[in-house]
């Protein structure tokens, strides 16, 4: 979330723990064919569920009309906020965001998503637009665990901010630690998360691999903790460990679907295995979730098939993520790209 500007960090977060979860079956359908089929697959939808199938077109469709109706509708913002999000507009999502808090200023959950965009708002920000953004983000990670202590979620982002951030605005290895201590009675396999990503900060690799598989023994062998050991090795660059730790993954409980074009995502950004990352992400299409939306799976698949020199594939797929979310401009750069 922080980037190069608020931190000395790579950049890459191991750990989101946003949305929810819902089932779409939508595979190679392109072109003219695929739009019927995707508003049939819609129609009569809650905008919760087109959020979580990743159907981002028909969702703030549905969002602003029912705005334009019911103004003071906090839940209705709230959505469109994440709405934006997933299209990574994020000033159009904060002011969605913005709103909601206003509407009903004690819901932690509005106040996490708020932290949430204003931390990827400043993460494309110049130097001293990004401090102040920051602050901005510790302000709404900090409301939203007063306003739910119980929260492992608002506790876990919040833990992430501490460690990412600079001392001057608010950052600092124990404040990550305080959450991780809260974190062992909530959520004990994220607190140890938290400790390994500590022990990496400070550049303790051994007590950090220790973290990471305890947090795997915590969440009973869970996908989400095999990707984070995965991310680990990636980090200190044992690429075989990182593919065995993502093939494990795969075969064990998955307890965050996310998990499957996270791995995908790595697979492609270090040039490893891409028939493998291909098979993750079709999987991940099966039952796809709003953290990580379909129209975005369809985009790194088509990537990967454009790797492999198969255009003619990855246009298919650039042209199902455009069918999702018409406005989502990797893809259409993509798709002009190969075609011309």
């Amino acid at each position: 979330m922080w980037g190069v500007i608020l931190s000395e960090a790579e950049g890459t977060s191991h750990a989101a723990s946003l949305g929810s979860r819902a089932k779409l079956h939508l595979r190679l359908l392109v072109g003219l064919a695929v739009l019927p089929l995707l508003a049939n697959a819609a129609a009569g939808a809650s905008p919760q569920d087109l959020l979580a199938a990743g159907h981002v077109d028909e969702a703030i469709q549905t969002l602003q009309q029912q705005v334009t109706r019911a103004p003071a509708d906090a839940e209705a913002h709230n959505l469109l906020c994440r709405a934006y999000f997933q299209l990574e507009e994020w000033d159009r999502g904060i002011s969605a965001c913005e709103r909601s808090v206003a509407l009903d200023p004690g819901k932690s959950f509005y106040h996490l998503w708020l932290g949430r965009i204003y931390g990827e708002k400043a993460d494309r920000a110049g130097f001293l637009s990004a401090a102040g953004m920051a602050k901005k983000v510790r302000n709404e990670f900090e409301r939203a665990v007063q306003l739910d202590p119980n929260s492992w979620e608002a506790r876990t982002d919040l833990a992430e901010f501490y460690l990412e951030a600079p001392g001057i605005v608010g950052g600092g290895k124990d404040k990550a630690r305080a959450q991780a201590d809260a974190l062992a009675m909530l959520k004990p396999a994220m607190a140890h998360y938290i400790l390994a990503r500590i022990a990496e900060k400070n550049k303790d690799n051994p007590t950090a691999e220790r973290a990471y598989r305890a947090a795997i023994d915590a969440s009973r062998g869970g996908a989400h903790a095999w990707l984070n050991l995965a991310l680990f090795d990636r980090h200190t660059g044992r690429f075989d460990e990182m593919e065995q730790a993502l093939h494990t993954m795969e075969s064990r409980p998955m307890d965050r679907p996310e998990s499957l074009m996270d791995g995908a995502s790595i697979l492609f950004r270090t040039g490893r295995n891409f028939r493998f990352a291909i098979q993750l992400l079709k999987r991940y299409l099966s039952a796809p979730v709003e953290v990580e939306p379909a129209f975005k799976a369809h985009y790194l698949l088509g990537q990967l098939l454009e790797k492999q020199g198969d255009r003619p594939a990855a246009a298919e797929e650039y042209r199902a993520a455009l069918a999702l979310a018409h406005e989502f401009t990797r893809a259409r750069e993509a798709l002009k790209r190969i075609e011309h």
